[in-house]
């Protein structure tokens, strides 16, 4: 007997298990076990992915689900691990509490670098790992070195392709192949969950009225469309989308200034002509922050919903089909354009790019990969052209660039990759890529781009950075 733990901490990774068990990804085995965790800062205020209103139809792929919280409770899953000398015990308690009994076990994890999957890897030791990828950080090198005896075990990549021709940088430090989940198979998984979340979608767009605010909703063929359950409204655009993200919980920004990142985006929305924007809040971000956004749009004459309902915002496209999508590095705005052919926009990546630290800062590459490839939404010609290039020069040249970024991110990891890196930035540094490297990044790995030589103990210079480190906060409290 051979059990899969497909381990899954949101609806839009359980979304692209699903996906690859229908494509065929992921061969047969005797029993499937999804393995539910709840990585909030406080799981017991947030829904499990198991309580969301759109797992339903995911369910009956997989023969249990069993949570990774209720298993190694009272401790977190993302600060937990256990202690070497407690793998085999640890390993006997989860075959009985899962029971697994003496099944061979294979396990399908997400963000194996850190916990829970990489505590999950170790307790089961030796068997065979799959890696999925639901985001693009998998386009992006290998956070930390992982240990070679769990990088040797790793078989496949599975990542949807949400930048076709790129190629993913993630654990090829162990020569694991990259494999595409079907687009097709994706899409009718979306529709599935749009089957049955899109009919509280539209409840809760309602406007006082009754109106939903939506084209598709006031189709004479229903908000189905004439096509059926399940097809994208075909009755023009709905209202624009802006997507927020939680950056102050990573200590990228300060609240107030992921609030005015948000304004930004309702401002250049309404500039641009929308007046009927529907902001989609980060799942774990206060309830309290879009207030000041509700209050500017009524000051600039736009009708604003706040929709507190968890969903996908895959689901959002398919049921309202938005004139244009916002957002700052969401994996939603890619899927946005590449699935639904969506125009999307783009905000703060800049500021985003200056901010990241260290320089290894896993975020980096979605971030540079949003900025690389969408238009900036104050720049209306680009938004409303949405000529995205998609060239075979261009991609070479996109994966050129994911290259070159990810070896200064990570050179220990890729020393085979520098020469592709000094091609890249001896061709292409110039003032619109120069904002994907530091300087002192480039300095300190000898790469072309970095400071000339008379100014080379400046990195290194301990008085210099504190000086550095005073200015900026001078600057912060003056602009603050």
């Amino acid at each position: 007997m051979t059990t899969r733990v497909l381990l899954a901490s949101t609806l839009y990774g359980a979304a692209t298990l699903a996906a690859a068990l229908d494509a065929g990804r992921l061969a047969p085995v005797d029993r499937d076990v999804l393995l539910v965790c709840n990585n909030a800062a406080v799981p017991e205020t947030t829904p499990a992915l198991d309580g969301t209103p759109g797992f339903g139809p995911l369910r009956d792929r997989f023969d249990t689900v069993v949570s990774w919280n209720a298993t190694i409770a009272p401790f977190h899953p993302g600060g937990w691990s256990p202690r070497a000398d407690d793998i085999p015990l640890w390993e006997r308690y989860l075959r009985l509490a899962w029971d697994l009994g003496d099944d061979d076990v294979e396990l399908v994890v997400e963000s194996l670098q850190v916990n829970p999957a990489l505590a999950v890897t170790r307790i089961f030791t030796g068997a065979p790992v799959h890696v999925y990828a639901d985001g693009l950080m998998s386009y992006g090198p290998t956070r930390d070195r992982i240990d070679p005896l769990v990088g040797t075990r790793v078989r496949r990549l599975l990542h949807l392709d949400l930048v076709p021709g790129l190629v993913p940088l993630l654990l090829t430090e162990y020569g694991v192949p990259a494999e595409i989940v079907p687009t097709d198979a994706f899409l009718k998984v979306l529709a599935e969950l749009d089957d049955a979340d899109g009919p509280g979608v539209l409840k809760a767009l309602a406007g006082p009225d009754g109106e939903d605010g939506t084209d598709s909703a006031d189709s004479p063929d229903g908000p189905d469309g004439p096509d059926g359950p399940g097809q994208e409204p075909t009755d023009g655009p709905g209202p624009a989308l802006l997507l927020g993200q939680y950056l102050s919980a990573l200590e990228i920004l300060t609240p107030d200034e992921e609030e005015d990142l948000h304004l930004r985006m309702l401002r250049g929305t309404v500039a641009l002509g929308h007046r009927r924007i529907v902001f989609k809040p980060h799942p774990t971000a206060p309830a309290d922050r879009s207030r000041r956004l509700e209050e500017e749009a009524g000051a600039l004459g736009a009708r604003l919903t706040v929709l507190d309902t968890p969903v996908l915002a895959e689901v959002l496209y398919r049921r309202t089909r938005p004139a244009l999508v916002v957002g700052c590095f969401s994996t939603a705005l890619l899927t946005a354009s590449a699935f639904h052919g969506l125009p999307v926009a783009r905000v703060g990546t800049e500021l985003l790019l200056e901010r990241l630290a260290p320089y290894q800062n896993s975020n980096r590459v979605p971030v540079t990969l949003v900025d690389a490839l969408l238009p900036e939404l104050d720049d209306q010609d680009a938004v409303r052209a949405q000529a995205m290039d998609r060239s075979p020069a261009r991609t070479a040249e996109l994966n050129d660039l994911v290259t070159a970024v990810g070896y200064a991110m990570q050179p220990k990891l890729h020393p085979g990759r520098r020469a592709d890196a000094e091609r890249y930035l001896s061709r292409h540094l110039d003032e619109r890529t120069r904002r994907y490297f530091k300087r002192r990044r480039l300095t300190a790995l000898g790469l072309p781009g970095a400071l000339p030589a008379q100014f080379a103990f400046v990195p290194r210079s301990a008085a210099v950075r504190r000086v550095a480190r005073r200015a900026r906060a001078v600057k912060r409290a003056t602009l603050g």
